[in-house]
């Protein structure tokens, strides 16, 4: 703490004094909205957005990312099928063994891929809010293992990323990976598994349940007979409703009494008003400074509500509001690891034949793309520093100057730029 302390001190003390969305954006308002859009912009980017409204860049940048889609395609070869379940009784262990490594194999193309989505990417805000939404909802392929389920989860969570939180969730619930990782395939009538009840409370929609969230325990059980039976194919892992492992009795869940399946439970919790308010915190947290106001966030929170939870919305609202502007926020934020890593290389322009070291090295540094540390995904903010990893980030632009070809001079104000602490900050 007290090293990112002086690091955000350092950093504040340089930034300019501005309290609202301003109707003509200065060059260093525009980086400021786009390195909180996306990754470090190249000088062409800041000039493209200079001396427009605070409004109508936001407007664009947001309807870009409603918009956006792949740059490639993921290779048909990149994800084999697995052995069917039958099959896989028969193996040995080492072949167990053997196509469990495949799998990991496989894993790592998609995180391949998707560096290269987000460093090539015209649309950053869409990676950003696809990486958000992948620590949300966190997974870990270490635990899933099928690779082909953990693509499914990315695919998911890049269509909504910009659009419903309502149907990002219902999808989420119905996710092979999540159903796997949290042992929903388990959960049936007769000993109901309260590991998804739990988080989908906890960690995806109202927070705990001594921060606001208004649920009790016995709340988590009754959510979790509400999702007995929801299984999965054992061959290709596609959802399955099993109706005999399934409770069909009358459950109380917030108040509400009904033979509740999964998906009223989960209208039930979005009916909270805390629901809006916790996610709406989450992404401030994100884009805005560490620290919510609480009356902005219940303005944003309502506006999202009344609008079936649109996340263009919520952004919109957060993007122009005043906390994002004021300079007391100006560099208060933590680059992750990938954040640091893919703005490097797109500040710089490089286009890299291969990213897989850029892949081991946002691991390195923190950030294992589709193997978050547990449910609850990255931390992040100050815990992404330390004098080990600041260390490491530093290495990282010594690394980018000695290895990569470009103009010497370039290099070396690179270099500068990226040893002052501030580098670390968005």
């Amino acid at each position: 703490m007290k090293l990112f302390s002086c690091l955000a001190i350092a950093c504040a003390a340089i930034a300019p004094f501005v309290h609202a969305a301003p109707a003509r954006m200065s060059a260093d308002e525009a980086r400021h909205l786009l390195i909180r859009t996306g990754f470090v912009p190249s000088a062409g980017e800041v000039r493209a957005f200079e001396g427009r409204s605070a409004e109508q860049a936001v407007d664009d940048v947001i309807s870009a990312a409603r918009r956006a889609q792949p740059l490639h395609a993921l290779p048909p070869e990149a994800i084999s099928a697995p052995p069917a379940a039958v099959a896989q009784k028969t193996m040995s262990r080492d072949e167990r063994q053997m196509a469990r490594r495949e799998q990991i194999r496989e894993g790592f193309g998609i995180k391949e891929w998707w560096m290269r989505e987000m460093v090539e990417s015209p649309t950053p805000l869409a990676e950003r809010l696809t990486l958000f939404w992948h620590g949300h909802f966190a997974t870990s392929q270490q635990k899933v293992v099928r690779a082909d389920a953990m693509w499914r989860q990315h695919e998911l969570l890049r269509a909504n990323a910009m659009g419903s939180f309502r149907d990002m969730l219902h999808g989420i619930a119905r996710d092979p990976a999540m159903l796997v990782y949290l042992d929903g395939a388990r959960n049936r009538k007769e000993a109901p598994n309260e590991n998804f009840a739990r988080e989908v409370m906890e960690l995806f929609t109202l927070g705990e349940a001594t921060q606001g969230g208004g649920y009790t325990e016995g709340d988590i059980r009754e959510v979790a007979r509400a999702f007995t039976g929801w299984s999965l194919e054992r061959d290709d892992l596609s959802f399955r409703f099993r109706p005999a492992m399934h409770d069909f009795g009358t459950k109380t869940v917030l108040g509400h009494t009904g033979s509740f399946d999964g998906d009223q439970v989960l209208d039930i919790l979005l009916d909270q008003p805390q629901a809006a308010r916790f996610i709406v915190e989450k992404l401030w947290v994100e884009f805005v400074s560490p620290t919510p106001d609480p009356r902005e966030v219940e303005r944003i929170a309502q506006r999202f509500r009344s609008t079936n939870y649109d996340i263009a919305v919520a952004m919109r609202e957060l993007l122009l509001s005043r906390e994002f502007w004021d300079a007391a926020n100006r560099n208060s934020l933590v680059k992750s690891p990938v954040e640091l890593v893919v703005g490097a290389v797109r500040e710089l322009g490089i286009r890299p034949q291969d990213v897989r070291p850029m892949v081991q090295k946002s691991a390195q540094l923190g950030q294992n793309l589709l193997v978050p540390p547990n449910v609850k995904g990255w931390p992040g903010y100050t815990e992404w520093i330390n004098a080990t990893t600041l260390l490491e980030r530093r290495r990282f632009a010594d690394q980018l100057v000695a290895y990569v070809p470009g103009d010497a001079q370039r290099m070396a104000a690179f270099r500068q730029a990226a040893m002052d602490p501030g580098y670390q900050l968005k």
